[in-house]
């Protein structure tokens, strides 16, 4: 592996070998998403606890400072919407294109079983001979059909694949078995976050994944749909990156959930000091009040 593709995906995956990876690219294909309404205000509070950010080019554009320095994982595949057959995608962005925004990976969807399985296949090939002259990662999506079970036998051989193809990293759903699933694939698996459910549930599938072989998780609606964004993406932070229980992540949550309804008064002169009623937030984990 060249300099610059190790460089760019040890941007993505940290040294401790796991990745938290904030997903808001779900406009490619559905539009004005609930909570993505506007995406810079959605985005900025959520990017410090992020390691890297998976979006479309023209959300980087639009919406994400230049200043940042949070790696790209940009979104390089589409055509169609949810009205349309999702599966009849194609590459949308060039490798000219990716140079010129930084980024330090492309994501590509494949849909393994369905009607354009091979033309999504032959252009994650074409994409990993792409990025392989620059130095620049795939990272697969194993996108999942209508009638596609959520399966170890699918969502592996939807996996092993991607790797076999080439792919870098692999991006797919959480299943039962998905021990077998890890021992089966040779590259970084990172599982999805899927469809909004209870914050104990995302909780619990983000430690279900670290806890079974994933390097991480990439979680978007979960995250960003939550009662508090913020709060949901420092208690998945801290079971990614600090091995912390579903039941202490849950509590960074509802505490830090808790102190944006009830703002607390901070003064430069107290700064590194907290207030009496401040002193259970600061139990709960440095997550909670401090950036990473």
């Amino acid at each position: 592996m060249n300099w610059g593709m190790a460089n760019r995906l040890a941007r993505i995956i940290k040294a401790d070998g796991r990745a938290v990876m904030l997903a808001v690219d779900h406009g490619y294909f559905l539009g004005p998403t609930s909570g993505l309404e506007e995406p810079r205000k959605t985005i900025e509070p959520l990017m410090p606890y992020a390691d890297s950010i998976m979006l479309t080019r023209g959300v980087l554009r639009t919406s994400v400072d230049a200043k940042a320095d949070k790696p790209i994982v940009l979104r390089v595949s589409g055509g169609t919407s949810i009205l349309k057959e999702l599966s009849n995608e194609d590459i949308t962005v060039s490798i000219d294109d990716c140079i010129r925004l930084n980024v330090s990976a492309m994501a590509l969807s494949i849909f393994v079983g369905s009607e354009f399985e091979k033309e999504t296949l032959v252009s994650l090939a074409k994409l990993v001979d792409e990025g392989e002259k620059y130095g620049i990662p795939v990272l697969a999506v194993t996108a999942v059909g209508k009638d596609m079970a959520r399966d170890v036998r699918y969502l592996g051989l939807s996996c092993r694949i991607a790797a076999e193809l080439g792919a870098h990293i692999v991006k797919t759903y959480y299943c039962d078995d998905f021990d077998e699933l890890i021992q089966s694939c040779p590259i970084p698996v990172i599982v999805a976050g899927g469809k909004k459910t209870p914050e104990m549930e995302a909780l619990e599938l983000a430690h279900n994944a670290v806890s079974h072989g994933a390097v991480g998780v990439d979680m978007g609606r979960n995250i960003f749909q939550s009662d508090s964004p913020v709060g949901m993406i420092k208690a998945v932070r801290a079971i990614v990156h600090e091995n912390v229980s579903v039941k202490e992540a849950h509590k960074i949550y509802e505490l830090t959930n808790h102190r944006e309804r009830q703002p607390v008064p901070y003064d430069a002169k107290t700064a590194g000091r907290f207030f009496p009623h401040e002193r259970q937030i600061q139990d709960a984990g440095r997550y909670v009040l401090q950036q990473p």
